[in-house]
C-alpha cells in the first residue's frame, strides 16, 4: 500500500501516525487469532464449567440413564443389558491368629519362597520414565514397607507346598479344566483384543468402554494374579511386559473412582505382593495419587467420577440422586488405600478412608441401616434405599475384611460390621414360603422381595465373619451363610441353563426366579461361585465343590464360544443368545474362585490373605511383625 503525503502534515507526524496504526492493527490481528484459536482448542462448555467452577458448584454430568445404574456400577451396561457388580469379593476365613510364627511355618515359607523365586521373572533392567520417577518419589521413604518384609510376616507361603494341588485325582482334573478355561479366555483376548479393556468374542475385536477414562488393558491388569497363581508363566510374562511398556497412566479421561481402584490399583497391588516386582508397586502408587482429588469435597466423601488428567476434577454420576455419592463406591476403598499407605509411606491414603468412617459413624442411620446414597456436600443421606446387592454390597464386605486384614486389630471396622449385620438380620433377612432364606431390599420401610445376583456374595461374607462376632452366635452365622448360599444355588438350578439370573424374586408365588425379562441375563458373574469357595474352605462340605462343577459345565455349554466366553441374555431358554462380551472380572474373579475351590486350602491361605472385591488377594498387615522386621533391618544396616 502507498500512503500519499497529506498537505500540512509533516513527515515526522505522519510517521508517528503510521506506527500507531501498525501497532493497533497488530493488536487487532492478534486478538482475532486468539479468538479463532479458542474455538478450536478450548474444551467444550461443560468441561469449562468443571474447570472453572468450584468443586461444590460443579454440576453432575449424566453418564448413562438412571436405569443403567440401578444396580451397582461395577459392571457396565452393555449390549442392551444392565451390568452391575457392586460387589463382591472374597471373604477371608477368620481362624485363630497365631501370636508367633512357628519353626514349621518358617520352613514352609522358605520352601514356598524358593518355589516362587523360580516362577518370578528377573527384575527388568530398564524402567520406563514414569516408573523411575515414581521410584524416586516413593522409594526413599524409610517408613515404606518392602516386599521382603511382608513375605517374612506371612504364616505360610502364598502358593502352598505344591501350588495348592489337590491329592484327589478327580478334584485335580477339575482344577486343570478351570486352568484350561483361563488359558482359552486369555489366548483369545490376546489374539483379538490385546491392550483393549475387554474382548468381544463373537465379533473378535476389543472393547474399551467408558468406565476407566483413558486407561487400557483392564483384562490384563485383572488377570495378572490369576495367571500367576495358576502357573501360566508365559501368559503372565506377556502381561507383565505389557504393563511395563504400554500401561499409560497419563490419561485425561473420565473414570469411575470405584472401578479404577478395585481393578487397576487392586490388581497391581496384588501382583506386587505375589511377585515382588517393583514395577507393579510403582504403578499402583502413581495411580493412587491420581485418585486423591476425588476426595476434595466439603465432607471428604469422594465423588464417583474423576478426570485422571492434570485437572483432577471430579463429579457425581448424573443419574445419582441430587448429585450424591454411592455407598458401595466410597465404601470400597479401604483395603487398597491402606496398602497404598504401607507401600508409599504416605498417611494420606489411610486418612482419606478413615475420614469416611468418621462421618458414617457420626450421622444417624435409619434402623441401624446404611442407605445407598449420601451427599458429598452435606454429609446427609439422600434416599432411604438399602440393598446388600447393587449400590450397597461391597461396603459391608470391606468392613469385615478391613478387620481381618488388620490382623484383627481394627476394632472400629469390627463394630461397624456387626452392627450393620444385626440391622440387616432385623430388617432384611426373610424366609420364603418354600423355606428359602434371602435378603430383601428396603425402601424407606417397605420391603422389595427380590435378591440380586450381586447380593449372593453375602453367603461367603457372613461365613468368614462367623468366628469374630459374639461367641454364642458363631454357629448361627455359619447357618445363615449356608442358607443364603443355598438360596443362590437354587437360583441357578431353577433355570434351563443352570446359570443364575441377574435378579430373582420371592413374591407373587415366585421363589428364586426372575419374573421380569430385564432380569433374566447372566454376564459371567462370580458372586455365587465366590460363596461356594468360602463355604468350602469354612466347612469342607463336598456339596460346594459339586455345585461349583455344575457351574463349570454350564459355562462350558452355554457361554463358551469359538473365540472366548460370552454372557447370555436369557438363562431360562436353551436357545442361547450371547451378549458378545468377555468381562474382565470373569478372568479375575469367576475363574479364580473356581480354581481356588478345587485347590487345597494352602493356596492363598485365608490366614494370610484377604481378597478385594475384584478378587485380588492382599496380605494381612501384621504391624507388630513389620515393626520387628524394620528394627532388625535398621540394626543390620547400622
Amino acid at each position: 500500500m502507498v500512503f500519499r503525503k497529506l498537505p500540512g502534515v509533516s513527515a515526522s507526524g505522519m510517521g508517528l501516525r503510521l506506527s500507531q496504526k501498525f501497532v493497533f492493527l497488530l493488536f487487532l490481528s492478534g486478538l482475532v487469532t486468539l479468538c479463532f484459536g479458542a474455538l478450536f482448542f478450548l474444551p467444550d462448555s461443560v468441561r469449562l464449567k468443571r474447570i472453572f467452577l468450584s468443586k461444590t458448584e460443579t454440576q453432575p454430568v449424566t453418564v448413562g440413564s438412571e436405569n443403567d445404574a440401578r444396580v451397582h456400577l461395577k459392571r457396565p451396561k452393555d449390549q442392551g443389558m444392565t451390568s452391575a457388580k457392586g460387589e463382591t469379593s472374597t471373604k477371608l476365613k477368620s481362624l485363630s491368629r497365631k501370636q508367633s510364627v512357628s519353626h514349621e511355618a518358617t520352613e514352609e515359607r522358605l520352601a514356598g519362597g524358593r518355589a516362587q523365586e523360580e516362577f518370578t521373572l528377573p527384575r527388568s533392567r530398564a524402567e520406563s520414565a514414569s516408573d523411575k520417577g515414581t521410584s524416586l518419589d516413593h522409594g526413599a521413604n524409610s517408613d515404606t514397607v518392602t516386599y521382603k518384609k511382608f513375605r517374612r510376616c506371612l504364616l505360610k507361603p502364598p502358593l502352598g507346598r505344591d501350588n495348592g494341588k489337590p491329592s484327589d485325582p478327580k478334584t485335580d482334573e477339575r482344577r486343570e479344566k478351570v486352568k484350561e478355561m483361563m488359558k482359552f479366555a486369555w489366548d483369545n483376548y490376546k489374539h483379538y483384543a490385546w491392550g483393549k479393556n475387554e474382548l468381544r468374542p463373537l465379533t473378535r475385536n476389543g472393547h474399551i468402554g467408558n468406565m476407566f477414562g483413558g486407561l487400557r488393558g483392564a483384562s490384563i491388569i485383572d488377570s495378572l494374579d490369576t495367571l500367576y497363581i495358576m502357573g501360566l508363566k508365559e501368559e503372565y510374562n506377556d502381561a507383565k511386559e505389557w504393563v511395563q511398556t504400554s500401561l499409560d497412566l497419563n490419561s485425561n479421561g473420565e473414570a469411575s473412582l470405584f472401578e479404577v481402584n478395585i481393578r487397576y490399583v487392586g490388581g497391581l497391588l496384588s501382583a506386587y505382593y505375589l511377585t515382588g516386582e517393583e514395577l507393579f508397586k510403582n504403578k499402583a502408587v502413581e495411580l493412587g495419587e491420581k485418585l486423591l482429588p476425588a476426595f476434595n469435597t466439603p465432607t471428604g466423601i469422594p465423588r464417583g467420577v474423576i478426570n485422571l488428567g492434570s485437572s483432577g476434577t471430579s463429579w457425581s454420576w448424573g443419574w445419582a440422586s441430587a448429585g450424591s455419592s454411592i455407598l458401595a463406591e466410597f465404601g470400597t476403598l479401604h483395603l487398597e488405600f491402606v496398602h497404598l499407605t504401607q507401600l508409599s509411606g504416605s498417611p494420606i491414603y489411610t486418612e482419606k478412608v478413615m475420614n469416611i468412617r468418621k462421618l458414617l459413624n457420626k450421622i444417624e442411620k435409619p434402623h441401624g441401616l446404611y442407605p445407598n446414597f449420601l451427599s458429598p456436600v452435606s454429609g446427609n443421606w439422600v434416599q432411604h434405599h438399602v440393598s446388600i446387592g447393587g449400590l450397597g454390597d461391597s461396603f459391608y464386605e470391606y468392613l469385615i475384611k478391613s478387620y481381618l486384614m488388620s490382623d484383627k486389630t481394627d476394632d472400629d471396622a469390627k463394630k461397624m460390621y456387626y452392627g450393620a449385620l444385626e440391622a440387616i438380620e432385623a430388617n432384611l433377612v426373610q424366609k420364603s414360603p418354600g423355606g428359602l432364606t434371602y435378603l430383601a431390599e428396603w425402601r424407606g420401610g417397605i420391603l422389595d422381595h427380590k435378591m440380586g445376583h450381586l447380593a449372593c456374595f453375602s453367603g461367603g461374607m457372613i461365613g468368614i465373619g462367623a468366628d469374630d462376632g459374639a461367641p454364642d452366635k458363631r454357629q448361627h452365622y455359619l447357618d445363615l451363610a449356608a442358607e443364603i448360599t443355598h438360596t443362590c444355588h437354587e437360583s441357578y438350578t431353577r433355570t434351563a441353563t443352570k446359570l443364575g439370573p441377574e435378579a430373582f424374586r420371592f413374591d407373587g408365588g415366585a421363589e428364586a426366579t426372575a419374573t421380569r425379562l430385564s432380569d433374566r441375563y447372566y454376564i459371567l458373574r462370580p458372586e455365587v461361585i465366590e460363596s461356594y469357595m468360602y463355604m468350602w474352605r469354612l466347612t469342607h462340605d463336598p456339596k460346594y465343590r459339586e455345585w461349583g462343577w455344575e457351574a463349570v459345565e454350564a459355562l462350558e455349554e452355554h457361554c463358551r464360544v469359538e473365540s472366548g466366553f460370552s454372557g447370555i441374555r436369557d438363562v431360562y431358554t436353551m436357545t442361547v443368545s450371547h451378549d458378545n462380551m468377555q468381562q474382565s472380572f470373569f478372568l479375575s474373579e469367576t475363574l479364580k474362585y473356581l480354581y481356588l475351590l478345587f485347590s487345597d486350602d494352602d493356596l492363598l491361605p485365608l490366614e494370610d490373605w484377604v481378597f478385594n472385591t475384584e478378587a485380588h488377594p492382599l496380605p494381612v498387615i501384621r504391624n507388630s511383625c513389620l515393626q520387628e522386621e524394620a528394627t532388625q533391618d535398621k540394626t543390620v544396616s547400622e
